[in-house]
């Protein structure tokens, strides 16, 4: 049964104005439900752009995947959709490419890296504390590691230092702490609300305590999916993988998303002058993009007002050179 419940597409006009210009191959390297997909396969045919195009479409979740395949069936003769991990965008894009006899020339690459309306609904897939699950928040559940396994294993230092990296939680220490004494009087902790509840008894005021368990459950999300080493991985190879003018766009929805990403497009940038007091005509290496986008662009009031979840979206883009 399709259910065509995941979240709206978070600024998909912008993306779709910004990112298709040209046939090629496009990657939706989160394909989550197929929205954002679904807008560029249009705009494609639309524009027409369709002959010689290719949308490939990844992502870890076989819910996702089944999803977006009802959501995009009209589009089959032009899609590709692949169970994986955008970090391996490169081989991806070459073995599909491969296998549909065509050249490898990507136009456009989307990295939405929030995580899905559909999963956090889900309760058996422990992502959201509003929720009753597991503790598991594995977008692929082959996976070994959950947050279980992290909240019950680790010792009061690391999982400090894991809230306050991952989580930027002030209170780190005193939640760590309440963790593993929870764990020493009453056993592992195996549920959603009942890291929650001790999370809670270590805030006070609603709007902290709100706060706090976000920040607390994003840590876990992070370090399970190990979601910024693989995000530096994906932002440096996706950029390999772009063609002449090929545009690579990517949504943030917390400050350490949107740092690795601004600090990553800046350094491919700039161009390498050598050591200072050196007169070079030329660059020693020119920078290999351009920006198409100098400062995110955010999400209007009226699409904040529709869906909610486009409050924290920074969008940025850039163009390779």
């Amino acid at each position: 049964m399709t259910l065509y419940n995941y979240h709206e597409p978070v600024l998909a006009l912008e993306i779709i104005s910004l990112l298709v210009r040209k046939p090629g191959v496009y990657v939706d390297g989160t394909l989550g439900g197929g929205g954002h997909s679904l807008a560029i396969l249009r705009a494609l045919f639309e524009s027409g752009c369709s002959e010689g195009s290719l949308l490939i479409g990844i992502d870890q979740d076989d819910a996702a995947l089944r999803e977006a395949g009802g959501r995009l069936k009209e589009y089959d003769a032009c899609t590709a959709l692949v169970k994986g991990n955008f970090e391996d965008i490169e081989g991806i894009v070459e073995r599909v490419c491969f296998e549909r006899g065509i050249q490898p020339k990507v136009m456009g690459i989307l990295l939405d890296l929030g995580v899905s309306s559909f999963q956090i609904d889900t309760a058996e897939r422990g992502f959201s504390y509003l929720r009753q699950g597991p503790l598991d928040m594995r977008m692929d559940r082959d996976s070994a590691v959950s947050a279980a396994d992290i909240v019950n294993t680790y010792d009061e230092k690391d999982l400090a230092r894991l809230i306050y990296r991952y989580g930027e939680e002030p209170r780190s220490r005193s939640i760590a702490r309440a963790i593993v004494l929870y764990r020493l009087n009453n056993g592992p902790i195996k549920g959603t609300q009942e890291l929650a509840d001790i999370i809670r008894g270590n805030a006070t005021g609603r709007d902290k305590i709100i706060k706090t368990l976000s920040r607390v459950f994003q840590a876990l999300r992070i370090v399970v999916n190990g979601e910024l080493d693989v995000l530096r991985r994906v932002l440096y190879d996706g950029i390999e993988c772009l063609d002449g003018h090929g545009r690579m766009a990517v949504i943030s929805y917390h400050s350490l998303e949107d740092r690795i990403v601004k600090t990553v497009f800046a350094e491919k940038e700039k161009s390498d002058w050598g050591p200072k007091g050196v007169g070079l005509r030329e660059p020693l290496e020119r920078g290999s993009v351009s920006f198409v986008t100098r400062k995110p662009i955010v999400a209007t009031e009226q699409e904040i007002a529709l869906n909610p979840r486009a409050r924290s979206a920074k969008l940025r883009v850039i163009e390779k050179i």
